[in-house]
């Protein structure tokens, strides 16, 4: 069985930072592995381990500046990645869900997965969709927001615990070939050894443009621009008092009694 692992680079912000326009400085950001993409490499991973996948793939969408993140799956256990980039590409501030759906089904449809695990949003536009969305267009089942998956897939069903709403949880089955978005806390997931990073160095890094994998630059074309961008203003004041338990408590009492919490 071969396992595909969608991956992405995200941008990580300081807490103290600035906004120059629709953007955060650049001095104020960072780069790393996407969270829920973190568990989705090691819940492949530990399927490999189980005997039950032969081959783990990961694949990422991004410039060659993201590929020392993208080789963090590398290192984590995945046997090679596909990174897809265009200069094309280059030119679009922010890739739709529509965008992505096109590129990375592309590759799905000629790497032939029977799993495909992609996290179940991205930390930096929260989107949500990808993996749904991907599941739609090629025509695999799917189930979203996984937290538990049983690791043996019997006669090519994957038994799922999946998180609904309103802290309810589904136990369903879901028949191979298959996405599923991953959830964090499913697994627990584990450092990169050195020994691992090294061999991530080691491992084949393919590189494809939108014309290696059949993909018309006008699906990438977005109707997504942004506008603004600001730190939204704190909807709920804090009151502070000062001085020891004794002389704040009755201060504390009569704002309980302002409010109707105490009588």
């Amino acid at each position: 069985m071969k396992i595909l692992v969608t991956v992405k680079e995200v941008a990580t912000v300081e807490d103290e930072f600035e906004i120059e326009g629709t953007e955060i400085a650049d001095k104020y950001l960072g780069a790393d592995l996407n969270e829920w993409d973190d568990y989705a490499i090691e819940e492949a991973v530990q399927l490999q381990e189980d005997g039950l996948a032969d081959e783990v793939v990961a694949v990422t969408i991004g410039p060659e500046d993201c590929e020392q993140t993208i080789r963090q799956a590398l290192a984590k256990g995945a046997d090679r990645a596909v990174r897809v980039w265009d200069d094309a590409l280059a030119d679009v501030d922010l890739l739709d869900v529509n965008a992505k759906t096109e590129i990375l089904s592309a590759v799905i449809e000629a790497e032939e997965p029977d799993l495909v695990l992609s996290g179940v949003q991205a930390g930096d536009d929260s989107f949500g969709a990808t993996g749904v969305s991907v599941a739609e267009e090629i025509g695999f089942q799917w189930g979203a927001v996984v937290n538990h998956l049983e690791h043996d897939l019997e006669d090519g069903v994957a038994s799922v615990r999946r998180e609904l709403e309103g802290g309810v949880e589904e136990l369903t089955d879901i028949e191979l070939p298959a996405v599923l978005t991953i959830q964090t806390g499913i697994n627990e997931p584990r450092y990169a050894s050195l020994r691992g990073i090294r061999q991530a160095q080691r491992k084949e890094l393919d590189v494809q443009t939108l014309d290696d994998i059949g993909v018309d630059e006008s699906a990438i074309e977005t109707e997504l621009e942004l506008t603004d961008m600001y730190e939204p203003e704190s909807e709920s004041d804090a009151t502070v008092w000062e001085g020891s338990a004794d002389e704040t408590a009755a201060e504390l009492g009569d704002l309980l009694r302002d409010k109707g919490v105490a009588q």
